[in-house]
């Protein structure tokens, strides 16, 4: 198989997009710091905390609608042993933005808390917080790893390019925007990465009817056609590792950096 030329064309136009979107992001917190003499960690980290309700609803869900969210799914779904009723994940990242929501968003906010690990330096002082420090860091890893893995697999399959390539590539321009502007750069990307996923997905469509391939979803939904149906059951004997996957990523989410970064970086309590 031969390199996809059409498909390098759209994916470096994708990347120059995305690059020169958090060029653009970049100078705008420029802006924002010398004009209001903003504190500069604020600034990056949190976008001066002037972050929108349009804005923030777009960068909240392309963090959680990202690569491994959706090829995870896919995944899922397809996998004989589990499907679609082991594809927790858009109810757990509901479950989670609920709970925060209620629980966390508003206080974390109106004591402008600048990370989620605050109120535990607050209260525990260095040592503690330190060490907690390190499993967000590695909560943090793992999390990165699973979106440069989605991504990578995707443009090593249109491209036909080495599978580690693609992840490298992948890396640094995320890596090259979110330097030049924080968070201002990793919020007005994600609106571009978000409405880009939501036509591109709707565009796969006819030519997954198309493809000849496929076959009526009321078969493969129930019926044993090509392999056990997609549907998916918990078992008996698996009903609490089913429960564990729930909670494991509705109350998990909670503990990500990502999640509250959104909250606090909001324009008011009330946006959060």
């Amino acid at each position: 198989m031969s390199l996809n030329v059409p498909g390098l064309v759209v994916m470096v136009l994708f990347y120059l997009l995305v690059l020169a979107t958090g060029i653009w992001a970049s100078m705008k917190s420029k802006r924002v710091q010398n004009s209001s003499q903003a504190d500069r960690t604020e600034v990056t980290l949190l976008g001066n905390r002037g972050i929108s309700l349009a804005v923030g609803v777009f960068t909240m869900t392309a963090t959680f609608v990202g690569g491994g969210f959706i090829v995870g799914l896919t995944e899922a779904v397809y996998t004989p042993t589990m499907g679609l009723t082991w594809a927790v994940m858009p109810l757990t990242a509901a479950l989670s933005f609920i709970v925060g929501g209620l629980f966390f968003a508003k206080k974390m906010r109106d004591r402008k808390y600048v990370t989620m690990m605050d109120p535990f330096q607050i209260k525990y002082g260095n040592s503690i917080s330190g060490v907690l420090s390190v499993a967000l860091l590695i909560s943090d890893i793992i999390w990165v790893t699973g979106t440069l893995i989605g991504l990578g697999a995707t443009m090593s399959v249109i491209l036909d390019l080495s599978y580690a390539l693609c992840i490298w590539i992948s890396a640094a321009v995320a890596i090259v925007y979110t330097l030049l502007g924080g968070l201002y750069s990793v919020a007005y990307t994600d609106i571009i990465q978000l409405i880009l996923i939501f036509f591109s997905l709707w565009l796969c469509v006819p030519f997954v009817l198309m493809n000849p391939h496929s076959t009526d979803i009321s078969r493969t939904a129930f019926n044993f056609t090509y392999q056990p149906p997609w549907i998916g059951s918990v078992d008996k004997d698996r009903t609490w590792r089913w429960i564990d996957n729930f909670l494991v990523l509705a109350l998990g989410n909670l503990g990500y950096q990502d999640f509250h970064q959104r909250t606090l970086s909001a324009s008011s309590s009330a946006t959060a």
